[in-house]
């Protein structure tokens, strides 16, 4: 448990006392907490010698589930802390993620969201789990076949990408490229007609083709050149 967690939590009992009791349950020796070391470890710094309890008679499944859900109400879990418990909910008490939902205080989408995390590579597990990257970030890596996310984990992490360029980052990943498409070959009979246009003409001629029709693109450069132009086109003199 988080030392400086630990002693905020004693100095608030030493101000207001333990308000919410532990659970604890009756055995053999005398009684077993259930729920509530926080409080106890805490109550003790703060010097107390007694804290309220709630005693119920519980069977050792039980005891497991209650302290389970506990566990799951601390607010220093990491993600991926949250969804092995999650997880252990649903295998081995039966819970759906409705129920569980409904247990723990959380909306369905969270767990189920929160669950997802299990099925990231261990590499992007870590990260999330050492605050390195956030939830977010691993759910959208998740988006991502498992092999390729170790490599896209690093790289969001070299380059402190946000929550929403990962996102974005992982969708230009996932889009299939459009196969490069060869430059259209030049129309054998429109490089004839421009050589064509060349010799007749004595100077650069060049054809622009359009969706329909086109231009045909003569060059001059002076003034008596554009006289002689005229006077070949046209028959006459300009």
């Amino acid at each position: 448990m988080d030392d400086a967690a630990l002693t905020t939590l004693a100095a608030s009992i030493r101000e207001h006392g333990v308000i919410q009791p532990i659970l604890v349950t009756e055995s053999v020796d005398g009684y077993q907490l259930v729920a509530g070391e926080r409080r106890v470890r805490a109550a003790r710094m703060a010097g107390l010698d007694r804290i309220p309890a709630v005693i119920r008679q519980l069977a050792d499944r039980e005891q497991l589930e209650l302290a389970l859900v506990e566990n799951l109400q601390r607010e220093d879990l990491d993600p991926l802390e949250s969804a092995r418990a999650y997880r252990q909910l649903i295998d081995d008490f039966g819970f759906s993620q409705e129920a569980l939902a409904a247990r723990v205080g959380r909306a369905r989408s969270t767990v189920a969201n929160t669950l997802r995390l299990l099925d990231l590579h261990t590499a992007v597990q870590a990260a999330v789990a050492d605050g390195t990257i956030t939830e977010g970030h691993g759910r959208a890596i998740g988006g991502l076949a498992i092999d390729r996310q170790p490599t896209v984990v690093a790289a969001v992490i070299a380059q402190d990408l946000s929550v929403r360029q990962t996102e974005e980052f992982v969708r230009r990943l996932r889009e299939p490229r459009e196969p490069s498409q060869p430059a259209p070959s030049r129309d054998v009979d429109a490089e004839r007609v421009e050589e064509d246009l060349r010799r007749a003409l004595g100077t650069k001629v060049r054809l622009a083709r359009a969706r329909t029709g086109g231009r045909i693109v003569i060059d001059y450069y002076s003034e008596e050149e554009l006289g002689r132009l005229y006077e070949r086109l046209m028959g006459g003199t300009a």
